[in-house]
């Protein structure tokens, strides 16, 4: 499978409506392999398993499993990785960013740029829709997840 973010981005929002429909934040990610198998999926679960550090990308990465490399490895989120996030892609040599979303949280993807790590942002309507409905509807727990105060 060649470059596809669009498709992998519908792996990640796949997750993301998993994560709201278990009455979690609809953020989603994926691990994808350098090859474009999906190496590993996540939700945000910090609601769920009541643990902070449960991110989509946190998920999908440890979902993936140990690699021997995450050289040309690509991960797919629907919103732009925190810090936390932004920082487990570059400890681990993740290759690329593929970002549904920025509009509603604008993380660390500059950063990952600016250190070589190829980022591409989509822009996606329904990845916007999705968090600005649930920013609306659930201000509180979005401020909590985000470290607002």
């Amino acid at each position: 499978m060649s470059f596809d973010p669009q498709a992998w981005l519908t792996v990640a929002v796949a997750e993301a409506r998993s994560g709201l429909a278990g009455g979690g934040i609809p953020i989603g990610a994926a691990l994808i392999g350098a090859d474009g198998t999906v190496l590993g999926r996540g939700h945000n679960r910090r609601v769920q398993d009541g643990d902070p550090s449960v991110h989509g990308e946190t998920a999908a990465f440890r979902n993936a499993g140990r690699q021997r490399t995450y050289r040309g490895t690509t991960m797919v989120t629907t919103l732009s990785p925190c810090w936390y996030c932004s920082g487990l892609v570059r400890q681990f040599g993740i290759s690329r960013v593929v970002i549904g979303e920025a509009r509603t949280f604008y993380g660390g993807h500059d950063w990952l740029a600016e250190n070589g790590v190829e980022v591409v942002l989509l822009d996606d309507p329904a990845c916007v829709a999705m968090m600005t409905d649930f920013i609306t509807a659930h201000p509180e727990l979005w401020n909590e997840d985000i470290g607002a105060d």
